[in-house]
């Protein structure tokens, strides 16, 4: 049995939860789920599908997908009946990258990156536990890696996602890692908890995260912080390319200084203090 204060404070934080539950609109939150169905490996969705996947009967989604055509987010083949998603879904990512000044600011920090590595250039923030790409530029010729704007990856597999979990409160840490899905994408993968955590702690103290092979066979990356004047993430800045592109040594000699200077540019122009992060 529960101590008097634990039972006090527990039927506080349920009454809390009941009383925002009852404001969520439950038509909204599928139809976000609906939207969110659609992805590259299964671009249309027909009826049947939408309803299976979200664990509904067929006639639960039947008017969402409605509205969601009359609001013009997605459309029917007539031939098929299959449901995609339409051009108009990126006014909603775009509207939310228009408001990130950094997508602006980074660009010329990523031109220069991607010019002096030989690699393409990112900037990604953290989303629950995955990195979402909110600017790139695609390093030209066969080294070209398929990284684009709105790209989602595992923050647990790639150097610019370590980077974003080390510098969040210590105390997530554990509970990011425990919601996230730590699958295995190569041999070199780390799905082990413990194991990510004494990275996470390196990966802090030194200022930078290096990754091989751990997304995507033969690819190395390099990525750093960015930090507001609050000394608070804002996103974190990477090059990735093929191995043979970006050797150890030169990523040690070159590619490495280079992250950290831009890193320290723009961690400067969100009026962070260097000094601080040198300290």
């Amino acid at each position: 049995m529960l101590p008097p204060f634990y039972e006090r404070e527990g039927k506080a934080v349920a009454k809390t939860k009941e009383d925002k539950d009852r404001y969520n609109s439950s038509s909204l939150v599928r139809g976000l789920e609906i939207l969110r169905l659609f992805r590259p490996e299964q671009p249309t969705l027909s009826l049947v599908e939408i309803a299976n996947q979200l664990g509904v009967s067929r006639t639960t989604p039947f008017r969402l997908l409605f509205t969601l055509q009359q609001l013009g987010y997605l459309r029917q083949s007539e031939s098929t009946k299959r449901y995609e998603l339409t051009p108009k879904v990126l006014e909603l990512g775009f509207a939310y990258l228009n408001t990130l000044q950094i997508t602006d600011v980074a660009r010329p920090y990523l031109e220069r990156l991607r010019n002096e590595t030989g690699g393409s250039a990112h900037v990604g923030i953290l989303d629950e536990t995955s990195v979402v790409y909110v600017a790139c530029e695609s390093a030209r010729g066969v080294t070209r890696l398929s990284v684009a704007v709105g790209s989602r990856l595992p923050a647990h597999a790639t150097a610019i996602g370590k980077t974003l979990l080390a510098f969040q409160p210590k105390d997530q840490w554990q509970e990011l890692l425990l919601i996230s899905d730590l699958h295995s994408y190569t041999k070199d993968t780390k799905t082990m908890i413990t194991a990510l955590l004494k990275e996470l702690e390196v990966v802090r103290n030194q200022g930078f995260s290096i990754s091989s092979g751990e997304f995507e066979a033969g690819v190395r990356s390099v990525a750093a912080p960015i930090f507001n004047e609050s000394g608070e993430l804002v996103a974190a800045i990477s090059v990735a390319a093929p191995e043979s592109v970006l050797p150890e040594d030169y990523v040690a000699r070159s590619v490495l200084p280079a992250i950290l200077e831009a890193a320290d540019e723009l961690s400067t122009f969100y009026g962070y203090k260097l000094a601080r992060r040198r300290g």
